[in-house]
């Protein structure tokens, strides 16, 4: 019998999910029939896995010691990814602490850095991020058999500024809503071709092509597309390049840039929906576009969270 006492990083999240993450060689068919076959307990009483586990609960597995180690032997698994965690925190180079506290953490991630894995070998901002954590001893190998923080909004590889991230269950649960619910506000700032002389409310469709991972504007909705919005406010012009600070509102793939050279201003450094000669003229390696500030709302589940700025 092997015994497992809930964590405040574990608690709030489905028995069954739980359960997956303690045994990740096991199916989810696998995991119901034990669970109904009382072989595993929550709290010494019988459970479905549809039950919210919180923090002190125990739950018991009434497996022999080579039926669990088969289930949940990832060890090979987790060397391969301890050591790129390690390996990450000490080779990505300019990524900075914005913010922290016990449920997020905020990075900035500069550009040429992936903020989550395209494939197995990619170091990542997720790495990192596991990789400080683990050498600050806010979580180890045993918690993260159950609860993995992670990135929770993506930036373009060549996009930098700031990205946020889960350190637990909790943490997780209420950023994802957030995110989801668009009650977070994100500001960008970019520098484009051509003047902007005025402030710009951008409306549109946006439709995403899979085979080749670009998007188009359209201004009428068409099969398929998207709406999506998005402020412009020009800050500083120079001869022949505006410098704006973008407030997005629904956050699809490539939106700003998108949206930007469908109005005939494509951001400089953008190498899908640029102008090839603009870059060359400024010799811009990578994309003049950064996330530089987010603004929480003032009712939130986590009191830090709270009408949260961080900004750059």
């Amino acid at each position: 019998m092997k015994q497992f006492l809930v964590t405040n990083e574990d608690e709030g999240q489905r028995l069954n999910k739980y359960l997956g993450r303690l045994l990740p060689n096991a199916s989810s068919s696998f995991i119901y029939k034990m669970l109904r076959k009382k072989n595993i307990k929550l709290n010494d009483s019988p459970a479905t896995g549809s039950e919210k586990v919180c923090k002190n609960d125990i739950i018991k597995i009434f497996f022999s010691d080579d039926t669990f180690e088969k289930f949940s032997n990832t060890e090979d698994k987790n060397i391969d990814m301890f050591y790129q965690y390690e390996k990450a925190f000490k080779e990505l180079k300019g990524i900075k602490i914005l913010y922290e506290d016990d449920d997020l953490i905020a990075l900035y991630k500069p550009a040429g850095i992936l903020s989550q894995k395209s494939v197995e070998d990619d170091l990542t901002l997720n790495e990192y991020l596991i990789g400080y954590l683990i050498s600050k001893g806010i979580t180890d190998k045993d918690a993260l058999v159950s609860f993995r923080p992670s990135v929770m909004n993506r930036l373009d590889r060549n996009t930098k500024g700031i990205v946020l991230c889960s350190i637990t269950l909790k943490g997780s649960r209420v950023l994802s809503k957030l995110i989801r619910d668009q009650k977070i506000r994100k500001y960008y700032r970019a520098v484009c071709k051509g003047i902007i002389d005025k402030d710009l409310c951008l409306e549109g469709y946006i439709i995403k092509n899979e085979k080749d991972n670009t998007v188009r504007i359209s201004d009428k909705k068409l099969p398929g597309s998207l709406y999506i919005k998005t402020d412009i406010h020009p800050v500083m012009h120079y001869d022949d390049r505006t410098e704006v600070l973008i407030e997005l509102h629904t956050g699809k793939t490539h939106q700003i840039r998108a949206h930007l050279s469908h109005i005939g201003h494509p951001i400089l450094g953008d190498p899908k929906y640029g102008d090839p000669e603009f870059n060359a003229k400024y010799k811009a390696r990578y994309q003049e576009l950064e996330a530089c500030k987010v603004v929480f709302p003032q009712e939130c589940e986590i009191e830090s969270f709270k009408e949260l700025i961080i900004n750059i």
